[in-house]
């Protein structure tokens, strides 16, 4: 199948993100979406268009009521409780196909008349179904304050979920959750890797003897990623450790790192793609939807030692291109370290198996869901 089809590449499109603040996975899917489709405008809760890449900095882009707060940027996800209202304030433009990229709030986005709506849903509503005792705690004053919340807001995003004629997804992991949170099935798009961008080292030469070996993290510093596990088990082990990524977790990860444990906060790509290339492995701890960074390592030519639950359990092939580990504990993820350090891994092999997750093959496998999408009779969802 070509990547694109004439029929619906005429058809007018409008696209919707959550939010647009940064540039993470969610927002490489979205510049894909956006090369897809030069024209659409794109519909969000609220943007900070300085942070965004120079791809979409120039884009049309739509607002909810929420952007004229002020410091909105700042503290956006302690006002989830007010998403439902601010994506019934957003008015779709007039189109053909809605396409909304959902992990919290915009898949509720109401199309137009006679408009298709696919979704690609990274996760059910996050906060509300997901990871609850990270972010919140598990018998904290906040939990407790924030559980008829969150019962609301599952509700909400249940019941909206008609408002969607077909779903996408990352991984077999996150549709099963789709299933249970909307009794819906999805199709399976992995998210594309920069294949071109993140590649083995073209020297095959063996690093310096003066050359200190480290293991690497490349996550989001917030709870359910749950880097404690690395940091403890590096730092009791005496192993290097290098971490990139910010967030709201620095602080209490930096109280328990060891001397061997450096924080590099956020890195150019050329700069990350060096340090997947030289690290002995990625260090992957937490349950993840999918996970962009294990990928990345493996179009690196390096393995990943990854908590075997979530993407990851899709992405990584045990003793082939990494090794998973269970249950989530420091002693477990030890004895996967050291079963790590004593296998001979094959670069080349770990490439290849990486490029199963190439842009052309996100292309191709969303084409096909947004054909079935226009496919539809009007009025099945």
């Amino acid at each position: 199948m070509p990547p694109f089809s004439e029929d619906w590449t005429r058809q007018r499109v409008v696209l919707g993100h959550d939010w647009l603040t940064g540039r993470r996975g969610g927002e490489r899917v979205l510049e894909v979406l956006a090369g897809m489709f030069p024209d659409a405008p794109i519909l969000t809760l609220l943007h900070r268009r300085e942070a965004l890449p120079p791809t979409l900095r120039d884009r049309r882009i739509i607002a909810s009521p929420l952007q004229r707060l002020p410091a909105i940027h700042r503290g956006y996800r302690w006002l989830l409780p007010l998403f439902p209202a601010a994506v019934r304030a957003l008015r779709c433009p007039r189109c053909d196909l809605l396409i909304t990229t959902s992990h919290c709030a915009i898949k509720a986005l109401r199309p137009p008349p006679g408009a298709r709506h696919l979704c690609y849903c990274f996760t059910p509503m996050r906060y509300a179904w997901t990871f609850a005792d990270e972010y919140f705690g598990r018998r904290t004053p906040l939990r407790l304050a924030v559980t008829p919340v969150l019962a609301a807001l599952r509700h909400w995003d249940r019941t909206t979920a008609s408002l969607v004629d077909r779903f996408a997804t990352i991984s077999r992991h996150v549709r099963d959750r789709i299933w249970d949170a909307y009794e819906r099935d999805a199709d399976i798009v992995y998210p594309p890797v920069r294949l071109d961008v993140f590649t083995p080292s073209p020297s095959a030469s063996p690093p310096r003897a003066d050359e200190e070996p480290y293991d690497l993290a490349v996550a989001a510093l917030v709870p359910y990623k749950r880097l404690d596990l690395a940091v403890r088990v590096c730092s009791r082990l005496g192993r290097r450790l290098l971490i990139v990524g910010v967030g709201s977790e620095a602080a209490r990860l930096r109280r328990l790192a060891g001397p061997t444990v450096q924080f590099l906060g956020t890195v150019p790509d050329e700069t990350l793609r060096e340090l997947y290339r030289g690290c002995r492995c990625l260090i992957f701890p937490g349950e993840e939807d999918f996970g962009l960074a294990p990928v990345e390592a493996q179009a690196c030519g390096r393995p990943v030692v990854a908590y075997a639950r979530g993407g990851a359990v899709e992405s990584v092939v045990d003793g082939e291109t990494g090794v998973l580990f269970r249950p989530q504990t420091e002693e477990a993820l030890a004895a996967a370290l050291a079963r790590a350090d004593a296998i001979a891994w094959d670069g080349h092999r770990i490439r290849r198996h990486a490029e199963r997750f190439s842009e052309s093959a996100f292309r191709e496998a969303l084409t096909r869901a947004i054909e079935a999408c226009l496919e539809q009779p009007e009025g099945s969802r």
